[in-house]
């Protein structure tokens, strides 16, 4: 009886052991861990080789090369080997595009995207997941900020033990670069967006700020800032459905959180067309999809990588069953983005918000008090255990500070080479000219120059006010002509018009044009100023009302002189002139 016993034991033990053996060995470092912690780069790129090397269909490849020369892993999942983007996208498959650790210290999706490859991949659980959809996935995309790894890295943070860092060996913000690109890195990002031109975008994050009862919180770009038609499918079809099914998997979600009062709930709420210099404002200024995902940093890890990994599933699934809408949509906003019609609207940007108009919505936040810092004398928001449901003002309604009437083309001389290249970094299309022509342009005049007193991303950001103006001007060969009949156009206006808070010109590449290099000296132009009075009397009057407007500089010999000299043809006829001309012929 015994021995019987001990036989029907062994039986029920093997089967089980051989079933869960396969899981077992395909455990990722998180869950082996019990998502304590999170593997480092050469863990995860040995992992990433071996779902390749196990699996048909997964590919492993590197699309770029650090400044510490470490490669940028790419995995790409396709059922039919589908595994370039010329494949997958002749075969009618929608590109789904996941991006993890732009910010290493906020690894969930890194952790997420590796359980989801290998559930689908090895496990082979919900592959018809991928019946009309390609992924490909960036695990690690500031590779050397994660390996700056540590316990210190996010004081905010309930997990993993240990984390990368929030910035590159540069230390800079990948998720403010995207319009800029400085990076190395983003550079590199750049032409693998170009190559794949993905359907739908995702970047995974966690979030700072206040304490809430929010698993995850999310951004997804529905407003002024990309297309109208794409923007009204996601918010009818998308955003719900999506919110409803994180529900049913016990995750309570809500749109990413900014009070009007930093940590304050009672405050209000407030939400913003992003900026084109983060990830999700920049897929959206091109026509795709955004989607931001927040996991809230007090969350233990676990839930924030189960919540991650539930929104990549339910993304996957709802590409997949609405494929064809997402690739008719997508090339419609590519099709009026190119179009005569879409720059004959006006294009807004430098969003603000309303401090009037709002919608009221129940917030799930957690009660608090605020006290008195015995320390500091600032408030001291004190998060108390109880849950509590704030019925909010949210200010959500977008106001244009700027806007601007689109030309057919801008042309960039040729020596702004710097320009040129960025631009076809951003996949814009241009012709040059192969001899020296005179166009009649459209041009700038730069005025009142304020550069923030701090840098910011390594640089100091530039805002200016314009004056527009017509001249005949003679392009140089091998002038660059950018024609704005290209899904592009959206992005070519927020990087060269120089009122954008997105352009170069706010990035400070063009501060040079700001910069007066020829002078005279003062003996000459106490002479030369006399006799321009002598000549033109109305000066001493336009002298003495600027004296009046301008008292500091008054005071200053040489920058009255200078007063002077810029009223006479010695003066730089350049200076202050933006050297990018629009044509609207």
């Amino acid at each position: 009886m015994k021995s019987f016993v001990g036989i029907i034991f062994c039986i029920f033990l093997i089967l089980p052991i051989k079933i869960f053996a396969t899981d077992l060995k395909w455990a990722t470092y998180c869950e082996s861990t019990d998502y304590k912690r999170t593997p480092r780069y050469n863990e995860t790129i040995q992992f990433c080789k071996l779902l390749a090397e196990n699996s048909q269909i997964i590919a492993y490849k590197e699309f770029g090369i650090s400044p510490q020369r470490r490669s940028l892993p790419l995995l790409i999942m396709d059922k039919d080997r589908y595994f370039t983007a010329e494949q997958a996208h002749q075969a009618g498959k929608a590109i789904l595009m996941i991006q993890a650790c732009i910010h290493p210290g906020e690894p969930e999706g890194k952790d997420a995207g590796l359980i989801l490859f290998r559930n689908l991949g090895i496990l082979g659980r919900d592959t018809s997941l991928l019946r009309h959809v390609t992924v490909i996935f960036i695990p690690i995309f500031n590779v050397d900020g994660h390996e700056r790894f540590g316990h210190y890295n996010r004081i905010n943070q309930n997990g993993p033990e240990e984390m990368g860092w929030r910035t590159t060996a540069q230390n800079l913000n990948l998720n403010r670069d995207f319009m800029k690109a400085d990076a190395p890195e983003m550079q590199a990002w750049l032409r693998l967006f170009n190559y794949w031109n993905p359907d739908f975008f995702i970047d995974t994050h966690t979030t700072d700020g206040a304490d809430y009862q929010y698993a995850l919180t999310y951004s997804l770009e529905t407003g002024p800032n990309t297309d109208l038609f794409l923007g009204q499918y996601l918010q009818k079809h998308y955003i719900p459905a999506m919110e409803m099914y994180m529900a049913e998997k016990g995750y309570k979600v809500f749109p990413y959180v900014n009070f009007r009062q930093w940590h304050d709930p009672r405050s209000g709420l407030y939400s913003l067309p992003a900026s084109a210099m983060l990830s999700h404002g920049y897929v959206a200024a091109r026509n795709r999809p955004g989607l931001l995902i927040e996991t809230h940093m007090l969350k233990p890890y676990k839930i924030r990588v189960m919540s991650t990994l539930e929104l990549l599933q339910f993304t996957l699934k709802h590409l997949n069953d609405n494929y064809r809408d997402y690739l008719q949509i997508n090339h419609q906003a590519d099709t009026y983005t190119s179009s005569a019609e879409f720059r004959k609207q006006i294009l807004k940007f430098n969003f603000t918000v309303s401090n009037t108009d709002s919608v009221m919505v129940n917030f799930e936040g957690y009660d608090y008090k605020i006290e008195e810092s015995d320390l500091t004398g600032g408030k001291w928001f004190i998060y108390l255990p109880q849950a509590k449901v704030f019925r909010l003002p949210n200010f959500n309604k977008a106001i244009a500070q700027d806007s601007v009437l689109l030309p057919n083309y801008y042309i960039i001389p040729p020596e702004w080479t710097e320009i040129i290249r960025r631009l076809q970094l951003h996949g814009i299309k241009m012709e040059f000219l192969n001899q020296d022509t005179t166009l009649e342009v459209e041009l700038y005049r730069l005025s009142n120059p304020q550069w923030s007193n701090f840098s910011f991303e390594g640089r100091n950001r530039l805002t200016v006010k314009t004056e527009k103006f017509i001249e005949r001007r003679l392009y140089p060969a091998g002038s660059a002509i950018v024609s704005l009949e290209q899904p592009n156009a959206r992005i070519i206006a927020l990087l060269l018009e120089p009122l954008s808070s997105d352009s170069f010109l706010s990035w400070g590449f063009f501060n040079t044009v700001l910069e007066q290099k020829e002078y005279a000296e003062t003996y000459v132009m106490e002479s030369i100023a006399r006799q321009m009075i002598q000549q033109q009397p109305e000066l001493l009057v336009q002298f003495q009302a600027w004296k009046e407007q301008n008292p500091q500089m008054a005071k200053d010999q040489w920058i009255q002189l200078n007063w002077f000299y810029r009223q006479t043809p010695y003066f730089d006829q350049n200076l202050n002139k933006y050297p990018i001309g629009r044509i609207s012929h």
